[in-house]
């Protein structure tokens, strides 16, 4: 095929935050087709996470966001493997769009599956293996009925799994692996904390999730 414009080639480097070799390799394995380039450095960069991840993250950022008006704030602390990446400004944007997400999302309690207690787990499966409509199936489609219900209700609770509110189409996990691969550290989200105000106290119900979406989308 021709070769790769330099004009294409910003296009996808402004798309993805991708250095610009690793663009121009990936619209010449995709014959200039933006969509499929993107797809193959979001696939490179899980790759490169993957290779990152046994290497020791202990510096990085705690990173807040309160939400306009005082009523939502968050802290999260996210480790890299250096202080001269925690300075940069592709680190910090990505810590900030973290805390920004777990405002967005209530019901959001671990960072990733591995991290809720195996009692969530057998509670769920408690509840679900009781249900009405489960009652009159096999007991091997039962399970994996079961099953299939939990892995889901676990992955709601993660912050991982979450899709991204940015860009519904990658999860919070291939954001966090596209900043590995543009950086060449590894990153991992350690923990965090959501606070709202009130909580606890018994009155209306806001929907933080819609605003703070809405905020994001207006950036």
């Amino acid at each position: 095929m021709a070769e790769i414009s330099a004009k294409l080639v910003k296009e996808l480097r402004d798309k993805t935050g991708a250095g610009m070799m690793d663009c121009k390799k990936a619209l010449k394995e995709s014959k200039g087709d933006i969509s499929k380039a993107t797809e193959w450095l979001r696939q490179k960069g899980i790759t490169s996470a993957e290779k990152k991840a046994g290497r020791v993250a202990a510096e990085g950022i705690v990173g807040s966001y309160i939400h306009t008006g005082g009523r939502v704030g968050v802290l999260v602390e996210v480790n890299c493997e250096t202080d001269f990446v925690a300075r940069r400004e592709e680190f910090q944007e990505l810590v900030k769009n973290i805390a920004m997400q777990i405002a967005a999302c209530p019901n959001v309690e671990y960072v990733k599956v591995e991290d809720i207690p195996a009692e969530i787990s057998e509670k769920e499966k408690a509840i679900e293996m009781g249900r009405d409509d489960l009652a009159k199936k096999p007991d091997n489609i039962k399970e994996k009925i079961v099953q299939g219900r939990i892995d889901k209700r676990l992955k709601e609770l993660s912050l991982m799994d979450q899709p991204y509110i940015r860009d519904q189409s990658i999860s919070v996990d291939e954001l966090v692996k596209q900043t590995v691969a543009q950086i060449g550290e590894n990153i991992q989200v350690r923990r965090f904390t959501r606070y709202v105000l009130g909580e606890g106290i018994e009155k209306e119900e806001t929907n933080f999730a819609d605003e703070v979406a809405a905020q994001m989308g207006g950036k």
